[in-house]
């Protein structure tokens, strides 16, 4: 696989845009599972999933106006001076939450660090929460910038409607694999989520060797639903032509993936695939990725349907808290 070239193509179609609409009728209620409309969604999806694991959706209900402020606070966080932005260190904070800085991490293995900062976002939990206390991974309070009073309303506003979005989506998923639509319930329960802030500064006129905004990677948990702003960069890697294509922002839809914890899920059915940031709009670009991975303790084993005749599961058993912990070490070692 040739993942070095930084241009991407534009395939017409390559990722399909699915209207969730279908999921709940005008009252928000859920419609009838033997609707014709919800069963083509359902087709649509298996055939997203089955092709590259990512796909754009609208009619997901949420608010232009809480987007437009979401941005608004996203840019002004990145604008704060560096020392009010350290102050917040991601390194602070036992839950992983708070501020990383350009240049923090490095997805692809081999590559420069990636040409991005970031900020990160979780469940605002106090030190008397039992989850807390018993120090399970990714549980705790959040840092905040203390001259932005409206930034902690926006996101955790934000964050709790994706979570809603999130296990629509699963429901969503489960039709896919002609599942009853609330096979997932436990899985939604108590979920791990994290909403992470990224500013791309333009791709250096001469970067080094490999340089990017964000290398390339898969995501470690159930589903990601990222929302873009105006700038392309996103490129997702297509197996079917063996390069990389552009997934450009369109406007009214978020873009969604699997992740690693789906893939294991499906037995490999689905696909969790391949993505990298190259942003060469020449302007600064702002993406929000939410990461939902769902209740630590639902058990992640083949699901039904998913296993051929004669085949064995690929992946023994396990935990969504366990299979995280695992993809962090591996990622972090």
């Amino acid at each position: 696989m040739k993942t070095d070239n930084l241009a991407a193509a534009s395939i017409p179609g390559a990722l399909p845009i699915i209207d969730l609409s279908p999921m709940l009728d005008d009252t928000g209620m859920p419609l009838r599972r033997s609707s014709p409309q919800k069963k083509a969604m359902a087709k649509q999806l298996t055939d997203a999933c089955l092709h590259t694991g990512f796909f754009y959706v609208s009619g997901h209900g949420i608010a232009e106006s809480l987007i437009a402020d979401v941005f608004r606070e996203t840019r002004a966080l990145f604008d704060l001076p560096v020392m009010e932005k350290e102050a917040i260190h991601k390194s602070r904070s036992p839950a992983n939450r708070g501020y990383e800085p350009l240049k923090g991490q490095t997805l692809e293995p081999g590559s420069p660090p990636d040409l991005k900062e970031g900020f990160y976002i979780g469940e605002e939990l106090g030190p008397d929460d039992p989850r807390v206390q018993a120090g399970r991974f990714n549980h705790g309070a959040n840092q905040w910038p203390g001259s932005r009073p409206s930034f902690q309303t926006t996101m955790m506003s934000y964050f709790d409607q994706l979570n809603d979005l999130s296990a629509r989506i699963m429901s969503a998923l489960a039709l896919s694999l002609s599942l009853p639509e609330d096979y997932f319930a436990d899985f939604c329960q108590k979920p791990l989520s994290t909403l992470r802030l990224l500013h791309y500064p333009p791709q250096p006129a001469q970067p080094e060797p490999g340089e990017k905004g964000c290398g390339a990677h898969t995501d470690f948990g159930g589903i990601t639903i990222l929302l873009l702003d105006n700038n392309p960069g996103l490129q997702v890697w297509d197996a079917g032509s063996e390069q990389w294509i552009n997934a450009n922002p369109v406007p009214g839809t978020f873009v969604v993936n699997l992740g690693d914890m789906i893939a294991r899920w499906t037995n490999d059915r689905y696909r969790s695939t391949l993505h990298r940031v190259v942003n060469s709009s020449g302007a600064e670009r702002y993406s929000v990725p939410f990461f939902y991975s769902g209740n630590p303790d639902h058990e992640v084993r083949c699901l039904p349907g998913c296993l051929g005749k004669g085949d064995s599961p690929h992946y023994p058993p396990t935990t969504v808290e366990q299979h995280l912990m695992d993809m962090y070490r591996r990622t972090y070692a």
